[in-house]
């Protein structure tokens, strides 16, 4: 067996390439997992680009993985299938000493503070793994880590089903906070994407979508509430136009959650919830419970696969790149590691 592999390294901004590295050896409490297929995420874009803070190259990219296990693990026998939860915390901060690592103040993850899983192996601690429920594909596999911030964003924000829920934002995350609506119970979904295909691609899965370019977006809202707005609106967005309106468009005594990491301070009007009583919550990754449901909700009869609209071998990782960022027609891109597979 070699003792090199193939992974896309991160150098410089817009220089990513396809390099041999050493396969990485695990340390004490970590495994090691063969990777089968991995996302290109919105933090992976941002890196890309140059924008990440915390991101220095050369770095192995990707946290949205799944693979099988190989060595390492107490529990879990080589060949299972699994995926990672890509936090690494320092257990020591108060959020990770009172059971909430996923805010811990130094909070790290794999594929940004370290080499991740855009490679043929990627090493990942015992507690982050966790295991892809059978019947559940590799290429669903890589979608759980994506699927587990949409749960997160879902559960934090108080939701009731049968609510009427708001989400800004068709791609990954608009579209996995959706789901995750939808299959918990939502009453009703409506979606703002001014992206046709995204747009298009929403109303496929059953969505009631509205176009921000056919029209202000605060009255459409309003008119199809009957003048009340969304019991609770998610911002996958993270564009000022949106920020602006948030408020507006959610009713009396309602919940805004902001999903998307805005770069700058954004405008929003506080004044609408003083008057209102609105919940306004910001909401961060995912804990293990919601990984475990995400999971889960991959056994449930929707059609996941039109949320992976592209799956690329690893020497076409920039075309990946180049699709995502020149607004193409994608939702999910993925990367398949496995050779020979399709």
């Amino acid at each position: 067996m070699s003792q090199y592999m193939s992974s896309v390294v991160y150098h410089e901004a817009k220089q990513v390439r396809v390099e041999e590295k050493p396969k990485p050896t695990p340390a004490e409490g970590w495994a090691l997992i063969k990777v089968s297929h991995a996302g290109i995420c919105g933090t992976d874009l941002n890196i890309y680009v140059g924008a990440h803070p915390r991101a220095k190259g050369p770095l192995v990219l990707g946290h949205e993985i799944s693979g099988t296990l190989v060595e390492g693990h107490p529990t879990l026998p080589a060949g299972t299938p699994v995926t990672i939860r890509p936090l690494l915390f320092c257990g020591e901060c108060e959020p990770c000493q009172t059971g909430k690592s996923h805010v811990c103040k130094d909070l790290k993850l794999v594929g940004i503070d370290r080499d991740g899983g855009i490679a043929e192996y990627v090493t990942a601690p015992w507690e982050t793994i966790h295991v892809i429920p059978e019947g559940v594909s590799m290429k669903l596999g890589a979608l759980i880590e994506p699927l587990a911030v949409g749960v997160h964003a879902v559960r934090q924000s108080g939701f009731v089903p049968g609510d009427t829920a708001l989400v800004f934002g068709a791609g990954p995350i608009g579209m996995c906070v959706a789901v995750s609506l939808k299959l918990l119970g939502a009453g009703r979904i409506l979606i703002v994407e001014p992206h046709p295909f995204r747009l298009q691609r929403a109303k496929e899965l059953g969505f009631e979508t509205i176009d921000p370019r056919e029209g202000d977006v605060t009255q459409r809202l309003l008119e199809k509430t009957g003048g009340m707005g969304a019991d609770y609106t998610f911002d996958c967005a993270g564009h000022p136009s949106v920020s602006e309106i948030l408020t507006h468009v959610t009713k009396v005594r309602g919940t805004v959650v902001t999903v998307a990491a805005y770069k700058k301070p954004a405008p929003i009007d506080l004044l609408q919830v003083m008057f209102k009583e609105l919940t306004l919550k910001g909401v961060r990754v995912y804990t293990p419970k919601d990984f475990e449901i995400a999971a889960q909700l991959l056994k449930q009869d929707f059609d996941f696969e039109k949320l992976i609209t592209h799956v690329l071998p690893i020497d076409e990782i920039q075309e990946g790149f180049d699709l995502l960022l020149g607004g193409g027609d994608a939702i999910k891109v993925m990367l398949n590691l496995e050779e020979g597979s399709q």
